[in-house]
C-alpha cells in the first residue's frame, strides 16, 4: 500500500457507509462489543455521533437476532451464504447492499467496537482513494476495516473468496488500496477488554 494524501482525480459520487458489528465480548461477560457503555453510551451510539455525517445511507454487518439492534432504525446485513466466514463476508454483504443503491460508487467501513473514528475519516480515504480503495493506517498499523471499498470491485473480491481469501487486509492489497494516516488517540481504539474502556473513559473525559 501507497501512502497517498490525494488523489489526482475521483469519480467518487456518492459513499454509503457500513458498520461492521464482528466480535463478541467475551473477555468483559458476552454480548455485542458495539453495546458496551463507554462514559453512559453504547459505543455504537458514539460511533454513529461521528459517522453517520459522513456516509449515506447506513446499514450493520450482523449476524444473528436483528431484533436487538432495531432501535438504531439501520438495516442489518447478515452474511451472505457461501462467503468466508469473518470480517470479509461482512464487507461482501455490505457492497452487493451498496451495488443496488442509485449512484453509490463506494462503501466506507468501520468497525462498531470502535466507538470514536476519525471526523474527517471518510473525507481523507475518498481524497486517496481516486476510483479505487484507500485504508487506514493508525499508531499501530493498518485499520483493515476503516476502509473505502469501490463497489464495482465486487465481483473480483467474490472471486478471490471463491478463491480463499479471507482477510480484509489481503482484499485491500489486491486492490491496491490507497493508504491514509491518523494518530488520534482515540481513532481506532478497540473494546477488546475492560482496560480498553478505561482508557477510552478517560480520554473522553480529557476532551
Amino acid at each position: 500500500m501507497t501512502l497517498q494524501t490525494q488523489a489526482p482525480h475521483s469519480n467518487i459520487r456518492a459513499i454509503a457507509g457500513l458498520v461492521v458489528m464482528g466480535g463478541r465480548a467475551t473477555r468483559m461477560g458476552g454480548g455485542d462489543k458495539a453495546l458496551i457503555e463507554v462514559a453512559g453510551r453504547a459505543a455504537i451510539d458514539r460511533l454513529l455521533d461521528r459517522f453517520a455525517s459522513q456516509a449515506e445511507p447506513l446499514a450493520l454487518s450482523a449476524n444473528g437476532d436483528p431484533a436487538r439492534f432495531a432501535r438504531l432504525r439501520l438495516p442489518v446485513l447478515a452474511d451472505r451464504p457461501g462467503d468466508p466466514e469473518g470480517p470479509l463476508a461482512g464487507v461482501l454483504a455490505g457492497l452487493a447492499w451498496a451495488a443496488a443503491l442509485p449512484g453509490v460508487t463506494h462503501l466506507a467501513t468501520v468497525p462498531g467496537d470502535a466507538p470514536c473514528p476519525p471526523a474527517d475519516l471518510v473525507a481523507r480515504l475518498a481524497a486517496a482513494a481516486g476510483d479505487g480503495a484507500a485504508v487506514a493506517h493508525g499508531p499501530h498499523g493498518v485499520e483493515p476495516l476503516d476502509a473505502l471499498w469501490p463497489v464495482s470491485a465486487l465481483g473480483r473480491l467474490e472471486a478471490l473468496a471463491r478463491e480463499g481469501l479471507r482477510s480484509p487486509k489481503r482484499a485491500l492489497e489486491a486492490l491496491g488500496a490507497a493508504a491514509v494516516s491518523f494518530d488520534g488517540p482515540l481513532d481506532f481504539l478497540d473494546l477488546d477488554e475492560p482496560a480498553d474502556v478505561a482508557r477510552a473513559e478517560r480520554l473522553l473525559s480529557g476532551r
